[in-house]
């Protein structure tokens, strides 16, 4: 049984339609990438899994409850972050975990305060108030309060706001650990798809509060296909040349570039193209990383 199902969502505010006919579904114990464009629905949808505002249709469950009639139950065994933590700047970080850890009702010992602290990077700063963090440190200390009662699902809205380089790797081994060592199912949105690529066992796209790609990053970055940037002395001409040719399907449509999605075994047939058409090329890049797949797709359903 999935830990999250989704079932046909809709969600309308007045005459905006900000999440249209969604659906999906989150394994036990896998990483689910949420992505989408600012405006996408993304968040919308998120604050539809933590019940804090309701589908205008559809059904939603997770752990096989439905989130209207079970949510008390369901939201035990939750923990979530959804964009900007809500921190008391006059409390430490040990006094939000163990404040957090009182409203869980669950019995959390000192030593898991502890290992949480230590699970974010925060025991060094255990007894300093919050409001004496940087942007960096509340997000960590707002995921250290989703975990701190032992979840088992971890729902994550852009969980690497305002963290270095450093600190994004760490909550990107964070989110790993949480999976596959203590067996935890982890939703995370984020703007940063290389940060995705890299965890995600799955992958949900959405764009104009529709789905438009979901599946396992290794099918969404399908082998058998390259996407390519084309670069000539005159692109223009190139892709006036290309827009009447047997590679006029393969074309996407993008503001700035040249950029082509074909069988990788057409590669050599597209660049011999254009060397007969004499328009000198500068370079043809292949273009793989979900960065590249994600703008190609969300172009395509423009």
């Amino acid at each position: 049984m999935p830990v999250i199902q989704v079932q046909s969502i809709c969600k309308n505010f007045g005459s905006l339609e900000a999440v249209k006919d969604l659906s999906f579904e989150v394994k036990e114990g896998e990483i689910f990438g949420f992505l989408g464009q600012n405006g996408s629905g993304k968040s919308t949808t998120i604050r539809m899994l933590l019940s804090l505002i309701h589908p205008s249709s559809g059904h939603i469950e997770i752990f096989g409850q439905d989130i209207t009639a079970h949510r008390n139950q369901i939201a035990k065994k939750m923990g979530a972050i959804i964009e900007r933590p809500d921190l008391y700047p006059y409390l430490t970080a040990k006094e939000h975990l163990q404040l957090f850890a009182k409203l869980s009702q669950k019995k959390i010992s000192a030593s898991q305060i502890e290992h949480t602290l230590q699970q974010v990077g925060l025991s060094n700063r255990a007894s300093d108030k919050a409001q004496t963090f940087s942007l960096g440190m509340k997000q960590r200390l707002g995921i250290a309060i989703a975990l701190v009662h032992q979840p088992e699902l971890v729902i994550l809205d852009e969980p690497t706001n305002g963290l270095d380089p450093q600190g994004i790797a760490d909550i990107r081994h964070l989110i790993k650990d949480l999976a596959k060592e203590e067996g935890k199912t982890v939703l995370v949105s984020s703007h940063l798809l290389t940060e995705i690529e890299q965890m995600a066992h799955q992958i949900l796209i959405i764009h104009q509060g529709k789905k438009i790609a979901m599946g396992p990053t290794a099918t969404l970055l399908d082998p058998t296909k390259s996407l390519m940037k084309l670069s000539t002395s005159n692109d223009a001409a190139a892709r006036e040349k290309l827009a009447s040719s047997e590679f006029a399907a393969y074309l996407l449509e993008r503001e700035e570039g040249i950029y082509i999605t074909l069988p990788t075994e057409q590669i050599a047939a597209l660049h011999q193209y254009i060397v007969n058409a004499q328009i000198p090329i500068l370079s043809l890049e292949s273009k793989r990383s979900l960065e590249d797949y994600f703008l190609q797709i969300t172009s395509q359903s423009n």
